[in-house]
């Protein structure tokens, strides 16, 4: 869902945060994520806890419809695959890494 510009364009959903900040709902994961990191983690000046975190995300799941829901889910199950595999891909480099230092090292 994009965000509408011309006459007729749906009115855009939106969601209120537990402090009382509003999100816009036009697809942006990473929108999402930055509010829940400014209006949980800063505002606690980084001392929110498990417990505050999940209110706050379950209160903005539950403020969105279920093709909301679909299509946040989709996005993040997105997101959270590419960040595993980078972090794979990074593990098995500094492990190539290490292999070929040892390998240098057993030559001298």
């Amino acid at each position: 869902m994009k965000r509408g510009s011309g006459h007729g364009a749906e009115a855009m959903k939106k969601v209120k945060m537990l402090t009382g900040q509003e999100i816009p709902l036009d697809g942006d994961l990473l929108f999402v994520l930055e509010s829940l990191y400014r209006e949980v983690t800063l505002k606690r000046e980084l001392r929110a806890t498990f417990d505050d975190m999940m209110s706050e995300i379950v209160n903005i799941v539950e403020g969105m419809d279920e093709d909301t829901r679909k299509q946040y889910l989709i996005e993040s199950l997105f997101l959270n695959t590419v960040t595993y595999e980078n972090e794979r891909l990074s593990a098995y480099m500094k492990k190539l890494s290490g292999q070929a230092g040892e390998d240098n090292e057993s030559k001298l």
